[in-house]
């Protein structure tokens, strides 16, 4: 326990009525192939089985309703969002299952993402810590939120099997002779105007851009600041290409509604896009055994 509570975890005692919402179909059916319900349903935990046609927002609504006093997600980082929100608003403790495709929040967060059926500790014997969670126009997410490039990628068919793929695809049209880059503005935290990058990226934290070991994580989920990055097209050869910064709030207007992805899910918002960070809003649990801090972290 002491290597964990450097790190902020401290040792809680199990949920009375934890449920465990499963997506089968999150990470071509990880949790299918690796028998999360039924190892969870041993455990005593709850178990709520999704299908396509079911609301998960009204899933876990109704599981509050019963009383749920833990929430815990089987799945990708979309069906994540959903009930975090809902275990934010009312208080109650999250559990992240790395049963998606790449469990990016998972990794953030110190879960194994390997051990699948490890995570289900965080039930039983379990660590617990606050961590922020951010919100665009009220809806909140986990990792981030793309625009420009990626929130047109995103919602290409192809993005899910091939993401590199179509991204230099979607890359190539924007930034390309005959492209154009979404209309977005913008201001960072020096004054500069940014009226039409190709890429607007806003996280959850910011990410460890300038660590080579770890890259793609970040350090930490509780530092109550967004991390913003842009990557600007409207100036010709601009130097740098991109810009970093973090803040508490941001603002981007559009004239249309704007093509974004929201921890992975394509959806349309509606100008003015606000920003903000809640600071230590959320609950999580993990399994004691788990490292409880991300790559990036670990890092001096």
């Amino acid at each position: 326990m002491g290597r964990l509570s450097r790190y902020g975890w401290r040792p809680v005692d199990p949920p009375g009525r934890p449920v465990l919402f499963v997506n089968p179909r999150s990470g071509g059916g990880r949790a299918a192939r690796g028998a999360v319900a039924e190892r969870a349903r041993e455990q005593g935990i709850d178990v709520v089985v999704l299908d396509a046609s079911q609301s998960l927002e009204e899933l876990v609504g109704q599981a509050i309703a019963a009383g749920a006093d833990a929430l815990g997600v089987a799945g990708g980082d979309g069906s994540l969002s959903v009930v975090a929100a809902a275990a934010r608003a009312h208080g109650l403790p999250f559990v992240c299952v790395p049963a998606g495709t790449r469990n990016h929040f998972a990794l953030d967060l110190g879960v194994d993402r390997h051990d699948l059926i490890g995570a289900l500790d965080a039930f039983s014997d379990g660590v617990e810590r606050s961590i922020d969670v951010a919100e665009v126009n009220g809806r909140v997410f986990l990792n981030n939120v793309s625009l420009g490039i990626y929130g047109d990628a995103v919602r290409r068919p192809a993005y899910r099997d091939a993401k590199v793929r179509t991204l230099v695809e979607t890359a190539a049209e924007v930034l390309g002779p005959s492209g154009a880059a979404p209309e977005l503005h913008l201001v960072d935290d020096v004054g500069h105007e940014y009226r039409r990058p190709a890429v607007v990226l806003v996280s959850n934290n910011p990410y460890a851009l300038d660590r080579p070991i770890a890259p793609g994580t970040r350090p930490r989920l509780d530092t109550g600041e967004l991390g913003i990055v842009v990557l600007d097209a409207s100036r010709p050869n601009p130097d740098p290409p991109e810009r970093a910064w973090t803040a508490a709030h941001l603002e981007v207007d559009a004239a249309a509604p704007v093509h974004a992805g929201i921890d992975g899910e394509a959806v349309e918002l509606h100008a003015p896009l606000e920003f903000v960070i809640r600071p230590g809003a959320l609950r999580v649990r993990i399994s004691s055994r788990h490292p409880g801090v991300s790559p990036s972290g670990r890092l001096p």
